[in-house]
């Protein structure tokens, strides 16, 4: 690639994301990542995929991790968003969290969530991308979601007419 990495990644933020947090069950209790990189893959069977940077301060937790949830994120829930996307805040504090059957935290503030089993790891580069057998999903609320673009999160508006 010619141009350099900081310009690939701006040109890439003129794509629109939805903000999600995969949770997981780690070392030292629940712990959450911000992730713009949620995608469905296949609904018979149901995955799911996304992809961990190399250098998170998470990655050996949540390569450990057997099992993981995809929470998706509406618009009230950008300070959590924020805070799980910086290095050395994996911990979920006081944020409401109830566990699965299978041991896996889900957020009380999502939108949706999407309950896995790591079906693969496939390595991408500077990323491993994660994808999960969708063993079971919800939806709580019918709230906008948060939104991801240009650098900065953002609210989802109605296009008149």
């Amino acid at each position: 690639m010619s141009q350099d990495s900081r310009a690939f990644r701006d040109a890439l933020g003129h794509f629109a994301t939805g903000v999600a947090v995969v949770t997981a069950a780690g070392p030292g209790g629940a712990l959450g990542l911000t992730v713009n990189s949620f995608a469905s893959v296949s609904l018979q069977p149901p995955l799911i995929l996304w992809s961990l940077d190399k250098v998170s301060d998470r990655f050996g937790a949540l390569m450990a991790a057997s099992h993981f949830a995809v929470n998706t994120l509406g618009g009230e829930a950008r300070a959590l968003a924020q805070s799980l996307a910086r290095k050395g805040h994996a911990g979920l504090g006081n944020e409401a969290v109830r566990m699965s059957a299978r041991g896996v935290p889900l957020l009380g503030r999502a939108i949706a969530h999407f309950e896995c089993s790591v079906e693969h790891r496939y390595e991408g580069g500077d990323h491993v991308i994660f994808v999960g057998r969708v063993l079971a999903f919800d939806h709580t609320s019918h709230s906008d979601p948060l939104i991801y673009y240009r650098g900065r999160y953002r609210a989802l508006s109605e296009l008149e007419g």
